[in-house]
């Protein structure tokens, strides 16, 4: 049955649809990945990302669309996570922006509201490449809204919207050639379609069905119980989450604030506070020693929809429950995987460790609690990955208590490096970004890992199981040993001028295969400072940071 007009009910069921979508070709997303490298996480990212959309817009039966789409635009942004995962989050925020005056919308109103998308999503990349997930919505946003009317129905609309995304998406591959050359297209833009195509078989009444095992993958290890023990005290407190939804018997909904609940959390020593409301539905992240306070004070002005309490000495929510305070100028935030180069960049003097990377992507609401455990008016970030960096730039901007630098170093040797040059006690802060640049700018960082597919790339032919080097984004080397790889590709770089050279070692690489690379490195390269970290990584077994 075709529609004319849709409301807040159906289109929360078409985001569930599209989420249910996205979460059956998960893998299959993560596997459209330029390089033949088991680092591909687009699809979860993406599927993170949308989740905490549909999380903020499933527990209710809003009627108003304009409602619905601004719950789920806030859910997104703060799970957004990953280059796509922030683009998605962008794109509906747009929407978001254009149907804020609508209870109900018809075709040309959502012609109006994914233009307001395509506009949002452009404006939040810095330099936008074409090829990816923006020309996608963006050719099939503009497509559907010059072939509709006034008679049109909405059915026309994501119908032809998602005629030509698909046509878009192998489009993809003529514009970039680095897709065409690993033959796949890109793997944001597809996500996009599958979230697209789960909507419009939704409203059509042929919604997609949630794998009946899918959970979102985990993000950090499992739970280590045996780390708070008996005799433990407890030291870091609480992580503790709740939805809230406010009750019209104990407030009005209507009229409360947001800051009379911080103000009372902040009173009961709860700290790294994250809130917001959204109509009748609050949100709150909080570390605290005492939930049962926060929960007993949340009560007093509606009922929880969910609750979550996580014992921070666990090690999984990474960030005490209480701030230093410091008569220090900053704080450096570092993004890192690993336990040896996190403990390595404590170590160099970061106050605050991110967990995530690759395949690990921390999102813009880990940004924020992280932001908010700090005490210093200024806050260097040192993204470490350039797959990061998007969502470290939209927290910055959300975030107003401090002043946030971010060096956009895009691997952990460019992260090392400018850490190495942040020291303390300087109070020029731009200064000191820009020499954290300058030394992230000066390092030739070089991965060796496994291929996980035959590939064609730079006039060489990758077998699954080689190993592989990538320097500076690029393949240079292929070999049968990690080790042979790492030489081969240090020969292929200019090392007349360099210095130092530091390998960062990964999880499982044995100590005689960590000796044996190193002593070559230092017969082969007598001039230059050898010295390495046991990094603890995955998937990369040596990381090279050539200074």
């Amino acid at each position: 049955m075709s529609r004319q007009t849709i409301d807040g009910r159906l289109y929360s069921k078409m985001l569930e649809g599209g989420a249910a979508s996205l979460a059956l070709h998960i893998q299959e997303i993560n596997d459209l990945n330029v390089f033949p490298v088991a680092d591909g996480d687009t699809g979860t990212n993406m599927a993170r990302t949308i989740n905490g959309g549909v999380s903020a817009v499933a527990v209710g039966t809003e009627e108003r669309i304009s409602a619905v789409c601004g719950e789920f635009a806030k859910g997104v942004l703060l799970a957004a996570r990953g280059n796509s995962g922030v683009i998605l989050s962008q794109i509906f925020a747009g929407i978001a922006d254009g149907i804020s005056q609508y209870d109900s919308v018809g075709a040309c109103e959502l012609a109006r509201a994914y233009k307001a998308g395509i506009e949002r999503s452009y404006s939040a990349v810095q330099n936008p490449t074409e090829g990816t997930i923006l020309t996608v919505f963006r050719e099939s946003a503009d497509y559907a809204a010059k072939n509709i009317d006034e008679s049109s129905t909405v059915d026309d609309f994501f119908r032809l919207h998602i005629e030509e995304g698909r046509r878009s998406l192998v489009r993809t591959k003529e514009i970039l050639p680095v897709l065409a050359e690993s033959d796949v297209v890109d793997s944001g833009a597809a996500g996009y379609m599958y979230i697209a195509e789960g909507m419009y078989q939704t409203l059509q009444g042929k919604a997609p069905t949630m794998p009946y095992n899918y959970s979102v993958p985990k993000e950090t290890a499992e739970v280590d119980i045996t780390r708070f023990t008996r005799d433990s005290v407890l030291e870091f407190g609480y992580c503790t989450e709740f939805l809230l939804r406010l009750t019209t018997v104990k407030c009005d909904p209507d009229s409360f604030e947001i800051s009379e609940l911080i103000q009372k959390l902040e009173a009961l020593g709860g700290e790294s506070i994250v809130a917001y409301k959204q109509d009748d539905i609050v949100k709150v992240h909080v570390h605290t020693f005492t939930p049962g306070s926060v929960f007993s004070t949340a009560q007093a002005y509606g009922e929880f929809l969910t609750v979550k309490v996580e014992n921070m000495s666990l090690g999984h929510s990474g960030a005490p429950a209480k701030k230093t305070r410091t008569n220090k100028k900053f704080s450096v935030l570092a993004v890192a995987t690993g336990d040896g180069l996190s403990a390595l960049f404590t170590d160099m003097g970061a106050d605050r460790i991110i967990a995530g990377g690759q395949t690990a992507n921390p999102s813009i609401e880990e940004f924020i609690e992280a932001f908010e455990s700090c005490d210093t008016e200024n806050i260097i970030v040192l993204p470490n990955n350039k797959n990061v960096i998007l969502a470290a730039r939209q927290a910055a901007e959300l975030y107003d208590k401090a002043k946030v630098y971010i060096v956009e170093t895009k691997n952990l040797m460019q992260g090392y490096s400018a850490l190495s040059v942040i020291t303390p006690g300087i109070k020029d802060m731009d200064a000191l970004c820009n020499s954290a640049r300058n030394a992230a700018e000066g390092v030739t960082g070089i991965e060796i890992t496994q291929a996980v597919r035959d590939a064609s790339m730079n006039s060489m032919d990758i077998k699954e199981g080689d190993f592989i080097a990538i320097t500076e984004g690029e393949i240079n080397a292929v070999s049968d040993t990690a080790e042979d790889a790492a030489m081969d590709a240090l020969s292929e770089c200019d090392t007349d001028l360099c210095e130092m050279i530091t390998v960062f070692v990964g999880k499982g690489v044995s100590e005689e295969r960590r000796v044996s690379l190193t002593e070559r490195i230092e017969e082969e390269y007598p001039d230059c400072e050898v010295t390495f970290y046991e990094g603890g990584q995955d998937v990369y077994d040596y990381m090279l940071a050539l200074e």
